[in-house]
């Protein structure tokens, strides 16, 4: 397989191009060309990740620039970590894209959609393969594009519009600071590749200063693409699109890439070890301060958008104690069941026509196979055993502790017991209790079974992917590494869980009064969480003040220095033109007066320097 690995980035983009030129003609069975190559590309990456597995390398390169003394080749390199993600991808897309023909059949732009959604599979599947930051970073920029079209694809939305363009702005922001640490890289090495970089950056004998930079500008890259406080903010806007992408923006791209940045250059992050630990600090604050904004959503999709910020932060945390293949596990389980999640919400909007949970209810009823796939997928996102989430999770926790990171640990846990919170409130208001709409409810229905077959299809590793692999991913990530025990302090994590969800449950079932109360009673942390921590107005103030505010200062400059310097030698001008005026009046005598009195005074100069 290993002269044939490009295949799995290359069917998609084949399909993406079928689509552009052939759609048309065929109508909406133009999709079945992006689900076919997906499909083709889960077994050869399945197959891939099988020899892998067995020790077999699989890379190849080309050359691609030669300039002098420069050469730079092109090409693939897949390990462990690019075997976990290429087969995961190619999977978790090729069902998304199944269930995207029932919701959005009848679409305006249906075949638009789905040639974006396999372009932007391409791209993330070339991230993976690609053995050289220019390949990886051309994949990662596509990416950035299809998020802006995909995200902007129902355009008639001047909010959908201004989501796709935050979107596009906030990521890039931290693609700048990638960007420069490519660049700073290159020009100690003189390379662009992955597996001689961490070797050439050694024998430099650089100083660590140097090195933290460099990994600290890689990591604002993965900050951006993977939502991290301070760049978190795009990723609840990007809600704006269609269920599927958001789907596959929280699953298996786009913000997947951030978090395998991290590992694909981990070497590098563990010759900067202060930068690594800002990479768990990142990571344990946003851990907890998404699960916090997560509790207070109405909007179903919201919430489990600040879901997946709050679990890439838990991620992060596993990459920042040391325990990489921890936090890989984590976004290998929450592919599965955050897209099953988000696959449910789509089929419940689609039943319903509307995202607020306070105007659903009692949809059990009316959709027991989303309700049933929705509640598995809500159970590994709470990390209760024995799914796949709970066993990831304790794992990233459970190394936390071990590395001796006990703030690292209690963000995380208490971001545990929060998770558990949110879950259990949003499927008791999406699923049980009384229809607060009895209109809404009065036409509920299941949807069709190509949208309800995915559902089931991911949940099952959903639920059981954990007990498969808890032991041999962390053996095939990272050979020989014991498995990490936090001693009776391992059962915390659980412990708030349940509590969370209890209390949930207490909340939700009982009078709608006692929530007031609460409310009421904690009313500057409610607004605070509504406010999302106020970050969207800090955001606001520091694009004012890095962008409007030194327009200004320039503005102001070229009005009153510039201009007032051009203008002033104008006035001047003028002020002399009006002296000289009032002594050039026709007046003969005047004249001749002036020239006497200026003789007289020349006279009198002359004599007195004289004498």
């Amino acid at each position: 397989m290993a002269g044939y690995a490009w295949l799995v980035a290359a069917l998609p983009l084949v399909a993406y191009v079928l689509m552009v030129f052939v759609g048309r003609r065929v109508g909406e069975k133009a999709a079945l060309f992006g689900i076919v190559a997906l499909a083709v590309s889960a077994i050869l990456a399945s197959v891939i990740l099988v020899q892998v597995v067995h020790g077999q390398t699989i890379a190849a390169s080309i050359p691609w620039v030669t300039v002098g003394t420069l050469k730079i080749t092109m090409g693939y390199s897949v390990g462990p970590v690019e075997a976990v993600l290429l087969t995961m991808v190619s999977f978790v897309s090729c069902f998304i894209e199944i269930y995207s023909m029932g919701y959005m059949h009848g679409d305006a732009r249906y075949n638009r959609f789905f040639a974006n959604v396999t372009l932007f599979v391409t791209a993330m599947l070339t991230t993976v393969l690609a053995n050289n930051f220019i390949l990886f970073f051309a994949g990662w920029e596509i990416m950035g594009l299809c998020s802006y079209l995909l995200i902007g694809h129902w355009f008639e939305d001047p909010a959908n519009c201004r989501a796709a363009t935050k979107a596009f702005i906030v990521t890039r922001i931290g693609d700048v600071g990638l960007l420069l640490g490519i660049w700073w890289s290159y020009s100690l090495t003189h390379t662009f590749n992955f597996n001689a970089l961490p070797g050439a950056l050694s024998v430099l004998h650089l100083g660590g200063g140097t090195l933290n930079a460099i990994a600290l500008l890689i990591f604002l890259g993965a900050v951006g693409k993977s939502a991290q406080i301070p760049l978190q903010i795009w990723l609840p806007d990007a809600m704006a699109g269609p269920t599927p992408i958001s789907a596959l923006i929280h699953a298996a791209t786009m913000v997947a890439a951030g978090v395998f940045l991290v590992a694909r250059t981990y070497p590098i992050f563990q010759m900067a070890p202060s930068a690594l630990w800002w990479v768990g600090l990142v990571g344990a604050v946003t851990a907890f301060v998404g699960a916090t904004m997560a509790t207070v959503q109405v909007d179903i999709k919201k919430v489990l958008a600040y879901s997946t910020i709050s679990q890439l932060g838990y991620m992060m945390i596993g990459l920042g104690v040391g325990a990489m293949w921890a936090g890989i596990f984590h976004l290998l389980s929450h592919a599965f069941f955050k897209a099953l999640l988000f696959l449910g919400a789509g089929s419940v909007i689609h039943a319903t026509g509307t995202q607020n949970m306070h105007e659903m209810g009692g949809l059990w009823h009316k959709q027991k196979s989303t309700a049933i796939t929705f509640i598995v997928g809500g159970l590994a996102l709470a990390a209760i055993p024995p799914t796949s989430g709970y066993f990831s999770k304790d794992a990233i926790l459970a190394s936390a502790y071990q590395a001796h990171d006990m703030l690292f640990f209690w963000l995380g846990a208490l971001g545990a017991g929060m998770t558990a919170y949110y879950v259990m409130r949003a499927i008791l208001m999406t699923f049980f209790g009384k229809p607060k709409k009895p209109e809404i409810y009065a036409h509920a229905h299941e949807s069709p079974r190509v949208m309800t077959a995915p559902l089931w299809v991911l949940a099952v590793p959903a639920a059981f992917l954990g007990l498969v692999i808890d032991g041999p991913i962390r053996h095939f990530l990272a050979p020989g590494t014991p498995a990490p025990n936090a001693g009776w302090m391992g059962y915390l994590p659980l412990t708030l869980a349940v509590i969370g969800a209890v209390v949930a449950y207490v909340l939700y079932t009982g009078p709608v009064a006692r929530r007031a109360r609460l409310i009421s009673a904690l009313r500057p942390l409610y607004v605070l969480l509504k406010e999302k921590w106020f970050f969207d107005h800090l955001g606001s103030g520091v694009v004012y003040l890095l962008g409007v505010g030194p327009s200004l200062a320039i503005s102001a400059f070229d009005r009153y220095v510039v201009d007032g310097a051009v203008n002033g030698v104008g006035r001047m001008a003028l002020w002399f033109g009006r002296q000289w005026r009032r002594l050039v009046d026709g007046n003969a005598q005047g004249y001749m007066l002036t020239l006497a009195v200026a003789l007289a005074i020349g006279l009198i100069a002359l004599q007195a320097l004289g004498g």
